[in-house]
C-alpha cells in the first residue's frame, strides 16, 4: 500500500476574540482525519494566520477559515495621516485624518485637516495614503 500524505490544518488552542491579534502561541498544526474534507478554504499552515487580526470568535481545536483573519490595519480611524500626490516630478503633501481604518493596498475615506474636504487614497506599506488625480 502506498504512502499518503498526511494533510495538516490549524487550530486554535484557546478561544481568540474579534479584533485579536492571532500569536504563535495560541496555533498548533493538527491532522486531518476526513479525507473527504475540502481544505481550500481554512488555514493549512501557520503563516496563513500567524500575527493576523481575527474578524470573528475562532474556538479551540476548530478549523481556522482564511476568511476568518484579516492583515492587520496600518492606519486606524482617527489617526492623523500624511497624504502624499506623486505626478512625475511633482509632490504634493497635506496632514489629514482617516474616517476608517485599512491596511496596506485598501482604499480608504480620509478627511484634510485644513480644507475639511473628503476624499479617497491607497494605504501605503508605511502608513501614508497615496491619492492620483481623478
Amino acid at each position: 500500500m502506498p504512502a499518503v500524505a498526511q494533510e495538516i490544518a490549524v487550530v486554535t488552542n484557546r478561544v481568540v476574540y474579534p479584533g485579536e491579534t492571532i500569536g504563535l502561541d495560541v496555533l498548533r498544526e493538527v491532522p486531518v482525519t476526513n479525507r473527504n474534507r475540502d481544505l481550500s478554504t481554512v488555514a493549512t499552515v501557520v503563516e496563513q494566520v500567524e500575527g493576523k487580526v481575527a474578524r470573528r470568535t475562532l474556538l479551540p481545536g476548530r478549523f481556522i477559515a482564511v476568511n476568518a483573519v484579516r492583515d492587520a490595519y496600518l492606519v486606524e480611524q482617527g489617526a492623523a495621516v500624511q497624504v502624499m500626490f506623486v505626478h512625475g516630478g511633482l509632490t504634493i503633501s497635506a496632514s489629514a485624518v482617516t474616517l476608517q481604518p485599512g491596511s496596506a493596498g485598501d482604499v480608504v475615506k480620509v478627511r484634510n485637516i485644513d480644507s475639511g474636504n473628503t476624499f479617497t487614497g491607497t494605504v501605503m506599506a508605511d502608513g501614508t495614503i497615496r491619492v492620483g488625480a481623478t
